[in-house]
């Protein structure tokens, strides 16, 4: 297991109970306790833990993991619903927003290859990988950098939005629920994502299926506002059809 996707399952696990172990840990992760000391050592560093004897305990509430530490939570379910996204976009089409998270991240590889696309995008993660991309017309909104997702958000990156028309937004979601809508964990980053929505002619939201039946702290819209939801086969035929009852078409992909 690569270091990145420990300190990842350390936060996570942190997030859930509060405390960890070294000796559980280096068990779960199948690595030596001297590498879980390491792991911790770092995360103590980046002010993400506190160190204790034997283990450690969160440093406040961990509500949101950085993006950083995420990107091997159900990689190949994420890898599948993005290409299954951008096989929804026409050939055709001229304009893409792209929110951040990690999810997205694969929407805009994914989309890497197209030609005489403008992608819209306020996460600094995807504007940095398409940039390089001489068939890619990159527009980046303003706003204040979130950390933790690599976002910009806030007034600017809304007033940005708020003057340009796309065809296609392709939206990262934290939580889905047929009551609370698409959620999000932070207010302001909620804010620019409905910003987004505005400016687009049709919506998808791309949600692995660890995310259904979670309610975070901040709305983004309702379900009916979306045209199409991609997933994975984890989802529920009961969720499923609790959520197109609303409107959508959810599409389920099975990664390989």
């Amino acid at each position: 297991m690569r270091q990145e996707d420990r300190l990842g399952s350390i936060l996570r696990r942190l997030n859930e109970h509060g405390s960890v172990g070294v000796g559980a840990l280096a068990e779960e992760l199948a690595v030596s306790e001297a590498s879980v000391r390491r792991d911790l050592q770092l995360l103590e560093r980046q002010k993400l833990l506190t160190r204790t004897h034997g283990g450690a305990v969160a440093s406040g509430v961990l509500y949101e993991l950085p993006m950083r530490y995420r990107g091997g939570q159900n990689y190949e379910a994420k890898r599948a619903i993005a290409v299954r996204a951008a096989g929804l976009l026409p050939a055709d089409i001229a304009s893409v927003g792209l929110n951040g998270g990690t999810t997205n991240t694969e929407v805009g590889r994914a989309l890497a290859e197209r030609g005489n696309l403008r992608v819209v995008t306020n996460a600094l993660n995807i504007a940095t990988e398409l940039a390089v991309r001489p068939t890619i017309d990159v527009v980046v909104c303003g706003g204040s950098a979130r950390s933790a997702s690599y976002e910009l958000v806030g007034p600017l990156a809304e007033q940005t939005l708020s003057n340009i028309n796309l065809d296609v937004v392709v939206l990262g979601v934290d939580g889905v629920s047929p009551t609370a809508g698409f959620t999000t964990h932070h207010e302001v980053e909620a804010g620019t994502n409905r910003a987004l929505v505005r400016a687009a002619e049709r919506v998808i939201v791309v949600a692995d299926s660890s995310k259904f039946g979670k309610r975070m702290f901040t709305k983004i819209v309702d379900i009916a506002a979306v045209s199409d939801i991609v997933t994975d086969a984890g989802a529920s035929p009961a969720d499923i059809l609790a959520l197109e009852n609303l409107g959508p078409t959810v599409h389920v992909v099975r990664p390989d």
